[in-house]
């Protein structure tokens, strides 16, 4: 049984997901401020943290960053702060995901499957990544739709290799640029925006419609297996 910690200064919100989570078959902890749950973090161990950043001690940028000292831990950020750079501001400090509040359920229990996905198992993790009919070999460095070769340019496969190894997680911008094509680049966009539209043109079976590589508008890009 995942566990899972709920770091939330709203006691209604802490039972609202305490329900939901164990319905859906996870184990729950609480805290009700950003120190508890750093420390609840180290004590617990938990698979999964959910995080609001409006706490009343420690921002919950502050947490993210405190926890990230320690642990690979992923965490979702569950915030009434809708704006840009708050999402990226959390991204890059290490969250994998951001839920803007007000939030469906559905929604959220499907984000949280999606992360837990990923953890890590304890044999070799798998070096191929499937998405419908797109199948990446990352041992190989090839990339197939349909059965078929799909030739991708270097800068192509190292983007969409990147994204395929964080799967259902969002990448910043940042993030990206910076892993793709080095420090100096990390403000040009332009890049990602045509590079992205090639392995869309590529791999999507509808390119106008992506459903595999999508845009999560001001912060960056999202690869979805469609397993949710």
């Amino acid at each position: 049984m995942a566990k899972v910690l709920v770091i939330d200064d709203e006691p209604q919100i802490r039972k609202f997901l305490r329900i939901s989570l164990s319905a859906n078959g996870y184990e729950v902890v609480e805290a009700e401020n950003g120190r508890d749950g750093v420390e609840a973090c180290a004590r617990h161990r938990p698979d999964l943290v959910i995080l609001d950043l409006g706490l009343p001690d420690l921002d919950g940028q502050e947490v993210i960053s405190a926890v990230r000292q320690t642990s690979p831990v992923p965490i979702i950020v569950l915030s009434v702060r809708a704006q840009e750079y708050d999402k990226v501001e959390a991204l890059d400090r290490g969250a994998v995901d951001y839920v803007v509040k007000p939030f469906g359920v559905g929604e959220l229990m499907a984000r949280v499957r999606a992360v837990l996905r990923q953890r890590p198992a304890d044999a070799e993790p798998p070096t191929t990544v499937t998405a419908g009919a797109v199948v990446i070999d990352l041992a190989r460095r090839v990339v197939g739709r349909n059965g078929t070769e799909v030739h991708l340019s270097r800068k192509e496969y190292e983007l969409l290799a990147m994204l395929a190894r964080h799967a259902d997680h969002v990448l910043t911008h940042t993030e990206l640029l910076r892993e793709v094509w080095g420090p100096a680049h990390v403000h040009d966009t332009a890049y990602l925006r045509v590079y992205v539209k090639q392995l869309r043109q590529k791999l999507e079976a509808d390119p106008n419609l992506p459903a595999l590589i999508v845009t999560e508008p001001g912060v960056g890009y999202r690869f979805r297996t469609g397993a949710d």
